[in-house]
C-alpha cells in the first residue's frame, strides 16, 4: 500500500511539473489570443496611419510648391534680368532657412532649363529618404490669357512627417499596450472566476458523491448561465436531501413504530424485560417518577425509590409474577401505588413475542391524584351532608314526637322552647338544602342571574341583623363601616346576601368567644371596584390551605377545631362573585391571628357577565 501510494504521488508530481492545469491552460490560451489579435490590429492601424501621414505630407509639399510658384511668377517671367535672379536666390534661401521640411528648390524656365537650384543647409542631413514633389508650372497673365513661363520643383526632408509619424506610432503603441494589458487582465480575472466557480461546483459534486445531500453553493454574486447552473445544482441537492429524508423517515418510522406510539401516549409507560430491567420509558412516566431517561434505563424497576425512599413497585411486581399467566392475560393486574406523594394507578401486562415467547412486561401509569382527592372530597361531602341532614331531622322528629305525645303535660314556656328549637332546626335544614340546590344551579353554564342596580349598605345591614342571633350565642360583636356616597352596583341582591351570610357565618364559627368581626364596604385603590371585606380575629388558616380554600368540598379540619359543614359555602361564594358578577374573591389569613375574606365587584355594568 505504501509503495502504491508513492507511485501515485510521483505520478501526480510529474503531472504537475510536465503538464498544465486547466486554469493555466485557459490563461495562456486567452493571453495568446488577445496578444495576437492586438498585435495584428496595432500593425494594421499603424500602417494605415503611416500611409495617411505620407499622403498628407505629399499634399503639404504640393501646397508649398504651388505657393512658391505663385510668389515667383514675376521673377521667372522677367528672367534673365540679373536683379530678378538675385531676388529669386534670396527668396529661396530665406525659405530654405526658415523651413526644415524643404530640402531643395529648383526653378526652371518654360523650356525646362534650370534657372536656379539650391539645397537647404538647415534641413536634416543624411536623410534616408527625400520626398520629391512633382513640378508645379509657373503661370503668368490673367484669367483670359495664361502663359506658362516656367516651373518649380521642391524636395521635402520629411522632418514634420517623421515627428508626426513617431508621435502617432508611440501613441498607438501605448494605447494598444494598455488595451493588451487590460485584455490580459480581463482574461486572467475571468479565468480565475470561472476556475473558482468550477472548483466550487467540483467541491459540491464531491460532497454530493459522499452522501452530503442538501449541500448548497453560494450563487449570490454570480450571473448568467453560471448562476443558472449553480441554482440547478442547489435544486438538485435539495431534492436529493428531501428524497433521502423521506426514505430515512420511512425507515425510521418502520423501525421505531412501537417506540413512537409508546412515547406519544399521555399515560406513563414503562417497558421492562424478563429481568425487571427498564428498556423503555416515555416522557409521561419520567414526569411521574421524577427521573430522566439516562437514570432509569437499564435499572431494575423493583429497585426504584421515590423521593421518600419507598420501593414503590417491588411488592406489585412480585404480586404480578406470582399471578398465573392465564389470569394475567384475561385481566391485567391493576393496583394503586403512591409515588412522590402522588397516587398512581399501575396496570401491569405481560409482553409476548410472535411465537408466544415471554419477553417481559409493561407498566401503564396513570396519575389519579386529583381523581382520588375528588373522590375523597365527595365521600367527605356525602358524609358531612348525611350528618348535617341527620342531625336536624333527628332533632325535629324527637321534639315533634315529644310534643305530639306529651304536649299536654308541658307548660307554655316549655312549649315555646320546643317550638324555638324546631324553628332553628328547620332553618338549619333549609340552609343545607339551599346550599345543595345552589351548588347545582350556580355551576350550570346556562344560568343567568337577574341583576339590578343596588346599594350595598342595606344588604350588609340586613345580613348582619340576621346573623346577630348566631353571633350573640358566642358573645361576638359586629363592627360595620360603610364608606359614604358609595355608588350603586349592578348585582343580584339575594346571591350577594347569601355570600355575605356565608362569610359572616364562617367568621362566627372560627372566631374565639368574645371576639369582634369587622365588616367594611369601600372603593378599592383603583376606584373601579366596590370592595367588601369581613375580618375576624379567630383561629386563622394555615398557608398550605389558602390556595384550596375555595375548592368545592374542601374543608379545613384541625385536631382542636372540627366544625361540621358541607364544604360548599366558599366555593358557592366564589362562583357567585367571579362567574356571575365578573368580580374577584380573595382571602388573607395568618394562623392564630385571624382571617380577612372579601370580594370586589366592578362598578361598570358593561363588564358584568353571567
Amino acid at each position: 500500500m505504501i509503495s502504491q501510494f508513492k507511485q501515485n504521488n510521483n505520478k501526480e508530481i510529474k503531472s504537475d511539473i510536465l503538464g498544465l492545469s486547466t486554469q493555466n491552460k485557459l490563461i495562456i490560451l486567452g493571453s495568446l489570443f488577445c496578444s495576437f489579435f492586438i498585435v495584428i490590429a496595432a500593425w494594421v492601424v499603424i500602417k494605415n496611419t503611416q500611409d495617411r501621414i505620407d499622403e498628407s505630407y505629399q499634399n503639404f509639399g504640393s501646397m508649398q510648391a504651388k505657393t512658391l510658384a505663385v510668389s515667383s511668377v514675376d521673377v521667372i517671367s522677367e528672367y534673365p534680368v540679373t536683379h530678378n535672379l538675385k531676388k529669386l536666390k534670396n527668396h529661396s534661401k530665406m525659405l530654405l532657412r526658415n523651413n526644415k521640411d524643404i530640402s531643395f528648390i529648383v526653378f526652371s524656365d518654360a523650356k525646362g532649363n534650370i534657372l536656379y537650384s539650391s539645397k537647404n543647409s538647415n534641413s536634416i542631413s543624411n536623410q534616408d529618404k527625400i520626398y520629391s514633389v512633382p513640378n508645379v508650372p509657373v503661370i503668368s497673365g490673367n484669367d483670359d490669357i495664361e502663359k506658362v513661363v516656367g516651373s518649380v520643383q521642391i524636395g521635402l526632408t520629411g522632418y514634420t512627417r517623421n515627428i508626426v509619424a513617431k508621435a502617432t506610432r508611440d501613441l498607438m503603441i501605448i494605447i494598444f499596450s494598455i488595451a493588451w494589458f487590460l485584455s490580459i487582465a480581463a482574461v486572467f480575472i475571468n479565468t480565475l472566476l470561472i476556475t473558482r466557480q468550477i472548483k466550487l461546483l467540483s467541491e459540491g459534486v464531491r460532497k454530493i458523491s459522499t452522501g452530503e445531500f442538501g449541500y448548497k453553493l453560494a450563487s449570490k454574486d454570480l450571473w448568467g448561465e453560471i448562476k443558472q447552473l449553480f441554482e440547478s445544482f442547489n435544486d438538485m441537492s435539495t431534492r436529493l436531501r428531501q428524497y433521502e429524508e423521506k426514505n430515512i423517515d420511512q425507515l425510521t418510522y418502520e423501525r421505531n413504530k412501537l417506540e413512537a406510539v409508546l412515547m406519544s401516549i399521555a399515560n406513563g409507560v414503562v417497558v421492562c424485560d424478563n429481568y425487571d430491567k427498564i428498556i423503555l420509558v416515555n416522557n409521561a412516566a419520567l414526569k411521574m417518577l421524577g427521573y430522566n431517561a439516562k437514570e432509569l434505563i437499564n435499572t431494575r424497576v423493583t429497585d426504584y425509590c421515590d423521593s421518600n425512599g419507598e420501593l414503590c413497585f417491588q411488592c406489585e411486581i412480585a404480586k404480578f409474577k406470582d399471578t398465573p399467566i392465564e389470569d394475567i392475560e384475561a385481566k391485567p393486574l391493576e393496583t394503586q401505588v403512591r409515588v412522590n406523594n402522588k397516587i398512581v394507578q399501575a396496570i401491569v401486562s405481560p409482553i409476548f413475542a410472535f411465537h408466544q415467547e415471554y419477553l417481559g412486561y409493561i407498566l401503564v401509569l396513570h396519575d389519579i391524584t386529583k381523581e382520588a382527592e375528588i373522590d375523597r372530597m365527595k365521600n367527605s361531602f356525602i358524609s358531612n351532608v348525611s350528618h348535617e341532614l341527620r342531625t336536624p331531622v333527628t332533632v325535629l322528629r324527637s321534639y315533634i314526637d315529644t310534643l305530639y305525645n306529651f304536649g299536654n303535660e308541658f307548660d307554655e314556656k316549655t312549649k315555646n322552647e320546643f317550638i324555638e328549637v324546631l324553628n332553628n332546626e328547620s332553618d338549619r335544614l333549609n340552609r343545607l338544602v339551599n346550599d345543595i340546590l345552589d351548588f347545582s344551579r350556580l355551576e350550570s353554564p346556562n344560568v343567568e342571574l337577574e341583576k339590578l342596580p343596588s346599594d350595598i349598605g342595606p344588604i350588609i345591614e340586613l345580613t348582619t341583623r340576621s346573623m346577630k342571633v348566631l353571633a350573640d350565642e358566642r358573645n361576638i360583636s359586629f363592627s360595620v363601616i360603610i364608606e359614604p356616597n358609595l355608588p350603586k352596583i349592578t348585582i343580584n341582591p339575594e346571591s350577594i346576601e347569601r355570600v355575605l351570610k356565608n362569610l359572616l357565618s364562617n367568621a362566627i364559627k372560627y372566631s374565639y368567644k368574645d371576639g369582634r368581626i369587622k365588616i367594611r364596604a369601600e372603593l378599592d385603590r383603583t376606584g373601579n371596584y366596590l370592595q367588601v371585606t369581613v375580618e375576624d380575629n379567630g383561629i386563622g388558616i394555615a398557608r398550605e390551605h389558602i390556595d384550596k380554600i375555595f375548592d368545592r368540598f374542601y374543608r379545613v379540619e384541625t385536631k382542636t377545631h372540627t366544625i361540621k359543614g358541607t364544604g360548599l359555602g366558599l366555593h358557592l361564594a366564589k362562583i357567585t362573585i367571579e362567574k356571575h358578577h365578573n368580580g374577584q374573591m380573595f382571602v388573607e389569613s395568618k394562623l392564630n391571628e385571624g382571617s380577612t375574606f372579601g370580594f370586589k365587584i366592578p362598578l361598570k355594568t358593561e363588564n358584568v357577565v353571567a
